[in-house]
């Protein structure tokens, strides 16, 4: 997605200046740019001209067009002259030809970035201050870790300074590209897919079966479908148990998915209706206390960082109905938080905490969101991944030895209330559970009434 790219020529070339003329015709496309060469034509140069975004290079010889649908259509009047020669080409421009008003920000590998744009102190003063910045002198660009902390911080950098940000991902669209290119190994089957969006499962539970149904078809490559049988499906549960030692919630996980697999899409359910479940754990969450709780916003400076945290304890969210709430969620005149298409596709309604709304008056006045309560620094959802590495960061700043994670604060918000008398059935309303059995857990970890109990041990003359 790009938020605009390089401002119109004529701010850089004099209207005295004439382009080159170059003998062959052509268009060198890449990912950002398209670089125009043509003979000299003045009823050309003036519609080129006319484009947004577009800038004249003395050094190169070319017209550079912003690589967008509208260019591309624009040029196909041209097409009857202009030969298309497709070339990958460099992954910048050169430097003296980018708009000082524009960061280039390009992910191009998972966890890191890198920025291209003219030169500029203060920028760079602003990079030196990030952990983990690099100075690439092969490529003579900055890069960074890729955190929404990072591209917050060089958003509000730009906004001051009134920059333009192009942003691309490079990483997602190469692992898509290797993805559908995958050589020696079995895609999920098509239909399969289609088979959970028709009954409306949602996209992470697609994702999740898809994954699955994928690692028992290439386990099961050597054989036909049509060959497997209840025992193949038993060796690969017992490969993801005893090789894999995949968790509990993994293995019921991938059988779910072979069992949609057989029963919904290939209509064969004689060969996995006799297939049996693992036994369930009955593991009991973390939690932490209230003392550790103020600790642990006590400790986050970054007021978005905070709020997001607040959010998620104070109303028991969790993580992606976080990122998913609307501001127009935020109910204060009744004092609740609408939860849209919550986990099983359920709409709730939580609390809302009225010291949280203080917070979050203060917030918005800081940040002024536009759709999403919070967003990400470039616009769209704020990422999972951050929230998570915001609460680590918390949860180590504050000193906590615990083994906190986010959903952590929504088990504290439920075991918090419990304790402080509110009956199970609210709670379960509240987190959005079916049944109360799930909710029941919580009564296992409470210390509501265990703190009047005296251990036999306490009563021995020793």
């Amino acid at each position: 997605m790009y938020l605009r790219l390089i401002s119109k020529c004529s701010s850089y070339m004099q209207a005295s200046q004439k382009p080159k003329i170059t003998a062959k015709p052509a268009i060198h496309r890449n990912k950002a740019v398209l670089r125009l060469y043509f003979p000299y034509d003045k009823e050309v140069i003036e519609k080129v001209r006319s484009l947004p975004g577009v800038l004249w290079s003395s050094t190169m010889n070319c017209w550079y067009i912003p690589n967008t649908k509208e260019m591309v259509e624009f040029l196909h009047v041209l097409e009857s002259t202009l030969v298309i020669d497709i070339e990958k080409g460099p992954e910048m421009i050169e430097h003296r030809n980018l708009n000082r008003m524009n960061l280039r920000i390009i992910r191009y590998v998972k966890d890191r970035i890198k920025l291209i744009f003219q030169y500029d102190a203060e920028l760079i003063s602003l990079i030196k201050d990030i952990p983990l910045f690099y100075f690439d002198q092969k490529t003579k660009c900055w890069t960074l870790p890729h955190t929404e902390t990072v591209l917050e911080h060089l958003s509000y950098f730009c906004k001051s300074r009134n920059l333009l940000i192009e942003y691309s991902d490079e990483w997602a669209e190469q692992k898509l590209v290797c993805k559908e290119t995958k050589w020696n190994e079995v895609i999920c089957p098509p239909e399969f897919e289609e088979k959970l969006k028709i009954l409306r499962y949602s996209e992470n539970t697609i994702k999740v079966y898809c994954n699955a149904l994928e690692e028992f078809l290439n386990y099961s490559r050597n054989k036909a479908i049509e060959n497997i049988y209840q025992s193949d499906i038993e060796k690969f549960l017992l490969y993801l148990t005893e090789f894999r030692k995949v968790s509990t919630s993994y293995h019921n996980i991938a059988l779910s998915a072979i069992k949609f697999y057989f029963e919904k899409v290939l209509e064969k359910e004689g060969i996995t209706c006799r297939l049996k479940r693992p036994r369930s754990e009955r593991l009991l969450p973390e939690v932490l206390s209230e003392e550790e709780i103020e600790m642990l916003f006590n400790s986050i400076s970054n007021l978005k960082h905070k709020c997001i945290l607040m959010t998620i304890y104070s109303g028991g969210l969790r993580l992606g109905e976080l990122v998913k709430l609307k501001i127009q969620d935020i109910d204060s005149k009744r004092m609740m938080i609408f939860i849209s298409g919550g986990k099983g596709k359920k709409d709730r309604y939580t609390i809302l905490s009225t010291k949280l709304l203080i917070w979050l008056r203060q917030y918005f006045l800081q940040d002024k969101p536009r759709k999403w309560l919070f967003e990400g620094a470039l616009g769209g959802q704020y990422s999972m991944y951050s929230v998570q590495k915001i609460m680590a960061d918390a949860v180590s700043n504050a000193g906590l030895r615990k083994h906190a994670t986010v959903h952590t604060l929504r088990h504290s918000f439920a075991t918090h209330l419990l304790e402080n008398g509110t009956d199970l059935r609210y709670i379960q309303n509240l987190l959005g559970h079916n049944s109360t059995k799930t909710t029941e857990i919580y009564t296992h970890i409470t210390t509501r009434g265990l703190k009047q109990l005296i251990s036999p041990f306490d009563r021995l003359d020793i």
